[in-house]
């Protein structure tokens, strides 16, 4: 669907949520202290990364201050993930009903920007995120190469060669992807990540 000016990103992520979502129930207790290709995380930490990152633009998508929610999500059981995920999953594709929410200006981490470029951010962040977590638990499902396409794009409008990743960008440098590579794995790699054991 697209809008005066933008394409709006809500149908993107709400099939980007329900791919997480598919994803998160896939996870087994043996998966949880497994590493994942976000070298900062295994497995749990980065569910918990995921339901607090949610959970943030669930609060800015309300009108609220996403920078004072941490971006984790603490004290949920290791059986929790999948139910913790699906609460604020629902949570956040209501906040972001409204058509006024796209052209609104919204603060997140990377500055203040229109609402429909804060959840083309959270788009990317999640279908990432989601190749990371299907990465580190053996790919239980194909994931759908069109979210990673739209992700991508917008990588590569908001993290272009031109721009120098440092301290502060929440990605490594880019890497080559190898030939033939799908749309995930180029997304990985213009993030900074490899596949498992390819690192």
């Amino acid at each position: 669907m697209t809008t005066t000016g933008f394409t709006d990103p809500r149908p993107v992520y709400t099939r980007a949520t329900e791919q997480a979502a598919e994803i998160i129930k896939a996870v087994r207790p043996e998966h949880l202290d497994a590493p994942t290709p976000c070298t900062e995380f295994d497995v749990r930490s980065l569910l918990s990364h995921v339901v607090g990152g949610t959970r943030r633009i669930a609060v800015v998508g309300e009108g609220g201050d996403g920078l004072a929610v941490h971006p984790t999500a603490d004290g949920v059981a290791d059986d929790g993930w999948a139910a913790a995920y699906d609460e604020v999953r629902v949570r956040v594709l209501k906040a972001w009903e409204s058509d006024e929410r796209m052209t609104s200006a919204v603060r997140v981490p990377w500055g203040e920007v229109p609402g429909h470029a804060a959840l083309s951010g959270y788009v990317m962040e999640i279908v990432t995120h989601t190749w990371d977590l299907s990465e580190a638990i053996g790919h239980p499902r194909e994931l759908d190469p069109e979210l990673a396409e739209f992700a991508l794009a917008n990588a590569r409008t908001v993290l272009p060669d031109s721009r120098p990743r440092d301290a502060a960008t929440p990605f490594a440098e880019r890497r080559e992807a190898s030939d033939g590579a799908g749309p995930y794995e180029r997304l990985a790699a213009w993030l900074g990540r490899a596949p498992l054991g390819r690192s």
